[in-house]
């Protein structure tokens, strides 16, 4: 049996293992050390994904590499990918080492900051590709730890109160997300994911409380998902923690939660509510929609208000997330296709925003934006990558953010015109608060004193933006590298989805646009 995603899955675990085991002290030697181990185990797991993606099938639409073994009283450790899968699972092996080039500057305890980190890993590729409702659960709960010790241990001065915030809103609403899988375990009589993926759970509506529940069982389990995920995007207006999380989380910790924490809530939507629970998707998706246009809105306005650079990307990355949830729930090939790609663009992109933060906060340590102005003068080429980044932020054509914004809003055009246009002045407002970003920051006369001595990236800070740039310049170019990938993994989703809700069309025929 092949064992390739067990060791993508754990080999990061094993580098911390190695640390924890052999590691003594916080020297500058024994600190070096750490960086280099946890270094060499973040790329050699990317150097194993690399492996898995040679193996994998485009064209299969099913799960692939899959394992299964017995794991605890019955319960199973079954993992397998897919074409939508295998794509979040590449980029957080691509990610990583990225991050922990970003930590080179840490001094204070060393070691265990790159075994939360190693940890991590290894939690967030067992959610990609757990095949079993209670190894997700494990895996997906279990990766509240080594963040919220990461912004609470190395934070900012209210980092305490943030992770906790953190921890406590997405435990909470993961809550239901547990009693929803007790009732499909007692509805199915199964916990493996892609059986539960074609069971009939019952959609006849009912009433409670003297509400009648359209979509019935359906509905009820999915709103027990959404609660979960919802607030792992986070979605509006479940959102509050994240501003919060970024704004103490240190460098690392931001890249590691934008670019591959939020989209577990997305990914969770695609693997879980739409499959399996696809006529209370079909009932739910115009409330969705609605929650995602007033978040692009929203949170765009808000983004303008902001004096601090990191707060200002938080609210961008919750705005970015609406195109998301909105391009997921269009329920049509072209919004999914969107909403995976914006995913993985926004991996990039959002990555590397914080990532620029954090390069001129080490040198001034602070990130209010009225602080700076005039680097291009000390920082050009500092300049030229944070300005591609701000464009691919905006969506401007030729970088993966186009792609992605543009794909969600012809899914959300083909289901409902005014989502479209709604989310449409999103975008407007993204250029608004991204280029007074830029504007304030870089541009401008330099006329502050502490900056007169301020010194351009090195060597270790071009080498994290350069594959990141690579990227997300390739995608935008050529998106058929992702969209060739995703293909028929989406329209096996898409289609099965059709013929879930047939009926629903039917008797709904004003709302079925797809």
């Amino acid at each position: 049996m092949d064992t390739l995603l067990s060791v993508v899955t754990f080999l990061p675990m094993l580098g911390a293992a190695v640390l924890l085991i052999f590691l003594r002290g916080d020297g500058a030697f024994e600190q070096r050390n750490a960086k280099l181990v946890a270094l060499l185990a973040t790329s050699l797991t990317f150097i194993v994904s690399i492996a898995i993606y040679t193996e994998f099938d485009a064209s299969n639409p099913g799960f692939q590499l899959v394992e299964e073994y017995e794991w605890i009283a019955g319960l199973k450790y079954k993992v397998g990918i897919d074409g939508i899968s295998i794509l979040f699972v590449l980029l957080t092996t691509f990610l990583m080492p990225i991050v922990i080039l970003a930590c080179w500057g840490v001094s204070h305890r060393v070691k265990e900051y790159m075994v939360m980190f190693l940890m991590l890993e290894t939690l967030m590729i067992a959610v990609f590709t757990a095949l079993d409702l209670v190894l997700f659960y494990v895996v997906f709960e279990a990766g509240l730890i080594p963040m919220f010790l990461i912004v609470g241990i190395w934070g900012g001065k209210d980092r305490v109160y943030a992770a906790f915030k953190f921890f406590l809103y997405t435990l909470l609403g993961s809550v239901l997300m547990l009693i929803a899988m007790l009732v499909m375990w007692y509805d199915a009589g199964t916990t493996d994911i892609p059986t539960l993926m074609n069971h009939q759970f019952a959609s006849e509506d009912f009433t409670l409380l003297g509400i009648t529940v359209v979509g019935g069982l359906q509905t009820m389990l999915f709103l027990a998902f959404f609660a979960s995920f919802a607030v792992k995007m986070p979605m509006w207006p479940v959102h509050t923690w994240l501003p919060d999380a970024h704004v103490q989380a240190p460098t690392a910790g931001s890249v590691v939660l934008a670019a591959i924490l939020l989209k577990m809530g997305g990914y969770g939507f695609l693997r879980f509510a739409l499959p399996m629970f696809p006529v209370g998707s079909f009932v739910m998706a115009d409330f969705v929609m609605t929650l995602s246009v007033i978040a692009i809105i929203y949170t765009s306005l808000v983004a303008l208000m902001q004096e601090d650079m990191k707060k200002l990307i938080a609210y961008s990355s919750v705005a970015h997330m609406g195109f998301v949830t909105m391009g997921i729930f269009a329920l049509n090939k072209q919004g999914i296709d969107g909403a995976i790609f914006q995913m993985i663009s926004h991996g990039f992109i959002s990555g590397a925003l914080f990532l620029g933060v954090g390069v001129i906060y080490d040198r001034m340590h602070t990130r209010d934006i009225d602080a700076y102005g005039g680097l291009v003068m000390r920082m050009p080429v500092y300049a030229l990558v944070f300005m591609l980044f701000t464009m691919a932020n905006v969506g401007l054509p030729g970088t993966s953010g186009f792609v992605g914004e543009f794909l969600t809003l012809v899914g959300a055009f083909k289901a409902n015109t005014w989502v479209a246009f709604g989310a449409t002045t999103g975008v407007i407002l993204s250029a608004g608060y991204a280029l007074w970003l830029y504007r304030r920051v870089v541009l401008g006369d330099l006329i502050k004193a502490s900056l007169m001595t301020i010194t351009d990236m090195n060597g270790r800070e071009k080498l994290m933006m350069a594959p990141l740039i690579f990227f997300t310049l390739l995608l935008g170019i050529y998106p058929a590298l992702v969209l060739d990938l995703i293909g028929p993994s989406v329209d096996a989703l898409v289609e099965n989805f059709d013929t879930a809700t047939v009926a629903l069309h039917d008797a709904l025929p004003a709302k079925a646009t797809h």
